[in-house]
């Protein structure tokens, strides 16, 4: 497949900056949960069930901020919702590692609420600064850029509290965050095309794109991750039982590898698939995985599948919903998609986890899949339903004369 519209893409006025800003802003971002959760264990020497309490206390915190960030973003711009964010992430960071227990549970959760909003806006400015015929592309490769991310923040994470301690990783942390919230500031991309910046900008109820097609849009998202986080835990389980645990990193590697490969095959495509396919694929060809076994090797080569569907499947939502909103409240759009990523997430760790210890973890690979294949069907009936792609509205006549060059 040729790279040329990759770069044609990256040619595009503010993406290339957009990107490598957005691929660095979010390394701390994705570092914060492990981060947390190895200093209580750890450094306050409390254990994982404590630490479990702060990472979901900071989890239900970005849960409900992320659309509510994402609706200031829409109403009063970007910087005052960048500012106000990374303002309250150094305040946190710079101070989580002295505060006992109780009372950094509700800074957390705090913190989650006023988190800084990386994906979420990326996305959105990234809609606003790509021509709809090439979404797909930006998408699909804002999704790889987000594999490495995870690649490397959770991996610094644990890096820097085993070498420097809990206290520097936080303060690191707290400078990565500072950073990535400065230069998103100093940067601030649009959130609205030029196109929709020209047109009058029409307030449109939510009840008119938060339909129950975009619902079953977020249930889908959130099986999509669910998928993902029971795979990667049922995963480590099954080298952890074989005895291949130096092999985990590795393994994982190879396993983001099949979704960067996938994204970027899907990106030039020249035309996309519906979300409901690749999620429903993505589950059906997990459902099987653990028939591997223990074998290492033969359990990568099963996920290859469902591997190469990762990205595609994720940026196909993101993609779904820029188009059914519109650019009015887009910010809010992808702030419930951030939500329903984290929940996802968040509601299949404990859940695989369960299976794993009754049942094993060849268990927990079907039963992720098999979320993934009813939540499919549950959306589809709704799927009918989908509102019709939001246009820009049109023109008002003193609007053109006001802007015509002439």
């Amino acid at each position: 497949m040729a790279i040329e519209p990759y770069r044609r893409l990256l040619r595009l006025p503010g993406v290339r900056n957009l990107l490598l800003i957005g691929l660095f802003a979010r390394v701390p971002s994705t570092a914060t949960g492990m981060a947390l959760t190895l200093h209580v264990a750890y450094s306050l020497d409390l254990g994982f069930a404590k630490a479990g309490l702060v990472t979901m206390a900071s989890t239900v915190g970005m849960a409900v901020g992320s659309p509510l960030s994402g609706r200031f973003v829409d109403k009063y711009g970007l910087r005052p919702v960048l500012i106000t964010t990374t303002l309250a992430q150094a305040v946190f960071w710079a101070t989580a590692w002295a505060l006992p227990f109780p009372v950094l549970a509700v800074a957390a959760a705090v913190a989650g609420l006023l988190a800084l909003p990386v994906f979420s806006v990326i996305r959105q400015c990234l809609a606003a600064l790509v021509p709809p015929e090439q979404r797909r592309m930006g998408f699909s490769l804002d999704s790889m850029l987000v594999e490495l991310a995870y690649m490397a923040g959770p991996a610094l994470a644990v890096a820097g509290v085993t070498t420097l301690g809990s206290t520097w990783t936080m303060t690191v942390v707290a400078v990565g965050l500072v950073g990535s919230g400065t230069a998103l500031t100093l940067l601030n991309p649009p959130t609205r095309s030029a196109e929709e910046l020209l047109v009058e900008q029409v307030k449109v109820p939510r009840r008119q794109w938060l339909t129950p097609a975009f619902v079953a849009l977020l249930g889908t998202t959130a099986a999509a991750t669910f998928i993902l986080t029971a795979s990667e835990l049922a995963m480590v389980a099954t080298m952890k039982n074989a005895g291949h645990v130096g092999w985990v990193g590795l393994a994982v590697a190879i396993w983001c590898f099949y979704s960067l490969a996938g994204g970027f095959v899907y990106g030039g495509l020249s035309r996309g698939f519906s979300p409901l396919l690749l999620i429903g694929l993505m589950g059906a060809l997990t459902i099987p995985v653990g028939l591997a076994g223990g074998d290492w090797r033969l359990l990568l080569l099963a996920l290859v599948p469902a591997g190469i569907l990762c990205a595609p499947a994720l940026s196909s939502t993101v993609d779904t919903a820029s188009r059914w909103v519109p650019a009015a409240a887009r910010g809010e759009a992808m702030g419930f998609h951030g939500t329903a990523l984290l929940i996802g997430g968040a509601s299949s760790a404990p859940i695989a986890g369960a299976i794993i210890d009754g049942y094993g973890p060849a268990w927990a690979f079907a039963a992720a899949g098999l979320v993934g294949v009813v939540m499919v069907l549950i959306a589809l009936p709704l799927w009918r339903r989908r509102p019709a792609a939001f246009a820009p509205a049109p023109v008002r006549e003193e609007t053109v004369a006001t802007t015509s060059p002439l």
